[in-house]
C-alpha cells in the first residue's frame, strides 16, 4: 500500500531517525466505548500482519483527544478513539500544537443504554423522566416513583461515565438537553448548558471510564441503574437488561434502523504526521474499516458495533485509503 507523505511526515521522519529510541508499536488512546472494537482489531492486526499488536488505552474520549492533540512526535499517541465527534475547541488545540493533518474516521453507531441487573425492576422511561430524575436544576427526587408513579419505588442511583467521557457528552446532549426541551424548562440556550447539567448530590455516581466495572456494580446492586454503550449491554446480556426509552427497546435492529432515540456515531482519528514513522498506522486503519471487521458482516458486529450503511461505509473506506485531511470547516 502506498502511504501519503507530507511535509510534516518528512519532518517527523527526520526527527525519528535521530531519536535514540524509535517507537515501532502503534499507540491508541480514547473512548471506553470504542475500546473493545479497537482492541479486537488490534489483536487481529497483530496476528495477521508483520506489525506489532497496537497498544490501546481506555482514557475516555475527552482525555484521549487531549493526549492526541498535545503534539507531534513519538512521545504522543498516533490515534484517538472517540464516542462523539471531535469538538471545535479540540481541533483548535490540535492545530495550536502542530497537529495539523488529521484523518477523521466514522466507524459505525452505538446506542447509549440505561440498564440494570436482570433481577432488578423493569424500567420503561422517557427522556423527560430521566431529566426530572437527574437534572441538577430539576426537582431532585429521591426515588423513581417520585418522578412518575408508573416507575418503580426504588431509590434513584445511577452509575455513569465521568465528564471526560464521550458517552457522558452524548447522554447530556441526547437525553438531558432533549428532556429539558420536551419539558419546556427553558429556551434552547438554557437547555444546552445549565439545563443539561447532571446533579451531583449522590443520585448520579461518577463510575469512571471502566464500563465493565459499572456492569459488575449493577450485578451487586439490583436497584441501581447504569449508563453505558449498547455494546456492553450486548456483551453482558446474561446479567443485565436495558430499559425501554421513549417506548423503544435498545436492540441492535432498533439502533440500526434509527428507531432508538439515544444513539450516536463512533470515531477514530489518525495523526497523519505519524504515518510512515510509526509502522502500520494506515494499515491498521484499513483493517478496522475492512468489510471483514466494521462491515455489515464483520467480526466487530459480534462485539456490538452497529455498522454504517453501505454507501457511507464505502466513503469512509475511501477517506482511510487516501488519508483525507479534516479541514476544520465542519464546525463553521
Amino acid at each position: 500500500m502506498s502511504v501519503k507523505l507530507t511535509a510534516s511526515v518528512l519532518a517527523l521522519t527526520a526527527m525519528a531517525a535521530t531519536s535514540a529510541v524509535a517507537r515501532d508499536q502503534i499507540r491508541i488512546v480514547g473512548s471506553s466505548t470504542v475500546f473493545p472494537f479497537s482492541t479486537a482489531v488490534a489483536e487481529q492486526f497483530g496476528k495477521t500482519t508483520d506489525f506489532k499488536t497496537p497498544v490501546v488505552e481506555s482514557t475516555g474520549s475527552g482525555g484521549g483527544l487531549k493526549l492526541f492533540c498535545a503534539g507531534v512526535g513519538t512521545e504522543h499517541p498516533d490515534m484517538a478513539n472517540a464516542s462523539r465527534r471531535m469538538k471545535a475547541k479540540e481541533f483548535k488545540q490540535c492545530t495550536e500544537n502542530g497537529v495539523t493533518e488529521i484523518t477523521e474516521v466514522m466507524v459505525g453507531f452505538d446506542g447509549i443504554v440505561v440498564a440494570n441487573a436482570k433481577d432488578g425492576a423493569d424500567f420503561e422511561v422517557t427522556r423527560e423522566q430521566l431529566w426530572t430524575a437527574l437534572a441538577a436544576e430539576g426537582p431532585l427526587p429521591t426515588t423513581w416513583d417520585e418522578v412518575d408513579p408508573s416507575l418503580p419505588m426504588v431509590e434513584i442511583e445511577v452509575l455513569g461515565p465521568p465528564p471526560s467521557s464521550g458517552t457522558r457528552d452524548a447522554f447530556e446532549e441526547l437525553v438531558m438537553q432533549k428532556g429539558c426541551k420536551l419539558l419546556e424548562m427553558g429556551d434552547k440556550a438554557y437547555c444546552k448548558k445549565d439545563g443539561a447539567h447532571i446533579r451531583e448530590d449522590g443520585a448520579y455516581i461518577d463510575a469512571g471510564e471502566n464500563d465493565n466495572l459499572i456492569v459488575s456494580k449493577l450485578e451487586a446492586n439490583p436497584d441501581a441503574l447504569g449508563v453505558f454503550g449498547f455494546s456492553f449491554l450486548d456483551q453482558n446480556a446474561d446479567a443485565i437488561k436495558g430499559a425501554y426509552v421513549d417506548g423503544v427497546e435498545p436492540t441492535f435492529d432498533n439502533i440500526a434502523a434509527g428507531d432508538y432515540p439515544v444513539s450516536r456515531s463512533l470515531y477514530f482519528y489518525i495523526k497523519n504526521a505519524h504515518v510512515g514513522v510509526v509502522p502500520g498506522i494506515q494499515e491498521y486503519a484499513v483493517e478496522f474499516m475492512s468489510p471483514s471487521a466494521a462491515g455489515e458482516e464483520g467480526y466487530l458486529l459480534d462485539k456490538g458495533l452497529i455498522p454504517l450503511p453501505e454507501e457511507d461505509f464505502d466513503a469512509v473506506v475511501d477517506r482511510v485509503n487516501n488519508l483525507s485531511v479534516l479541514s476544520g470547516n465542519e464546525w463553521n
